[in-house]
C-alpha cells in the first residue's frame, strides 16, 4: 500500500478547476477511442449487466460523479436507469456537457460501439442520442466532497479518475471515495476507475494533482463500504496515455446493503 507523500499536500480547493480545458484532455485521451478505455467499457457493461439481467424495468437513478469531458460512462449507464445525474465542478467542463446533450459529438460513437455488444445496449440502437438527451439532466455543478451533505441517494454510479486525480491527499482521497459511496443506496451496483501512481498530470498549460494509490490502496478504501468488489487491473505499458502513471484500476461491485 502507498505511504503518505513526503511533501506538502496540494489540496482540492487550491486548485484551479476552472482553468481546466476540455478540448485539450479530450484530444489527448477521447478522440480516439485507447485500447485501456475499450476493456474498462467492456468491463462496466459486462458488469452492470450481470447485475440487471432478469430484472423488469429500470432504476430510478444513476449518478457520473466528476463527470469532466467524459460521456462514457453516462453511456454505460444508458439501459439501466430512468434518469443520470452528472456531477462536475469546473465550469468550462460544465459547458462542455451542457453542449452534449441535445446531440454528442461523433467521437462518442465509437464507445458506444464497444457497448451494443451486449443486447441490452444494441436495443437502443446505433445512435443512443435520443435516449441519452431523454435520460440526461443539466449537469449540476458541485464537488465530490459536496457528497457527503446530500440527504439524495443514486440507485447506480460511476466514478471514473477522479477521487485520485483532483488532491495529493491521502486522507482526502480516501474522503472523496467515501461520499462517492455514500451518495448510493445499498445494494446498488458501482463502476469506480483509478490511475495507478500518477504523479500528476498536465491539461493544456496547467498542472493539475494526483494522489499516488495502488491496487491495495482502492481495496482499503472500498472494504468498509462495498460487498463482491473485483479489482482490475491494467498496465500494458504500451498502452499508456501519457507519461507520468503505470497503470489503470477499475472497481466493480455493489454499495453494502
Amino acid at each position: 500500500m502507498t505511504s503518505g507523500s513526503p511533501t506538502a499536500d496540494v489540496k482540492n480547493a487550491d486548485v484551479p478547476w476552472d482553468a481546466f480545458d476540455p478540448d485539450e484532455y479530450i484530444k489527448r485521451n477521447y478522440i480516439e477511442i485507447q485500447p485501456v478505455d475499450r476493456e474498462i467499457l467492456s468491463r462496466v457493461r459486462d458488469h452492470f449487466r450481470d447485475h440487471f439481467q432478469g430484472r423488469a424495468g429500470r432504476v430510478a437513478a444513476g449518478i457520473d460523479v466528476g463527470a469532466g469531458p467524459n460521456l462514457y460512462p453516462a453511456l454505460a449507464m444508458l439501459p439501466w436507469c430512468d434518469r443520470i445525474t452528472l456531477l462536475e465542478r469546473s465550469a468550462r467542463n460544465l459547458d462542455y456537457l451542457d453542449g452534449q446533450l441535445a446531440g454528442y459529438d461523433a467521437n462518442w460513437d465509437q464507445f458506444w460501439d464497444v457497448l451494443r455488444e451486449q443486447p441490452e445496449y444494441a436495443d437502443l440502437g446505433m445512435d443512443p442520442r435520443p435516449r441519452f438527451k431523454e435520460a440526461v439532466g443539466k449537469p449540476v455543478a458541485g464537488s465530490l466532497f459536496d457528497l457527503c451533505g446530500k440527504d439524495e441517494r443514486w440507485d447506480l454510479g460511476t466514478m471514473f479518475f477522479v477521487a485520485e486525480s483532483i488532491t495529493t491527499s491521502l486522507d482526502e482521497f480516501r474522503r472523496g471515495v467515501g461520499c462517492f459511496m455514500s451518495a448510493l443506496n445499498p445494494g446498488s451496483p458501482f463502476a469506480a476507475a483509478f490511475m495507478e501512481h500518477s504523479e500528476g498530470y498536465r491539461v493544456g498549460s496547467h498542472e493539475f494533482p494526483a494522489r499516488d494509490i495502488d491496487a491495495d490502496e482502492v481495496r482499503s478504501v472500498l472494504k468498509d463500504y462495498t460487498e463482491g468488489v473485483t479489482i482490475h487491473r491494467m498496465a500494458n505499458p504500451k498502452q499508456l496515455v501519457r507519461t507520468g502513471y503505470t497503470g489503470m484500476i477499475l472497481a466493480c461491485g455493489r454499495r453494502k446493503v
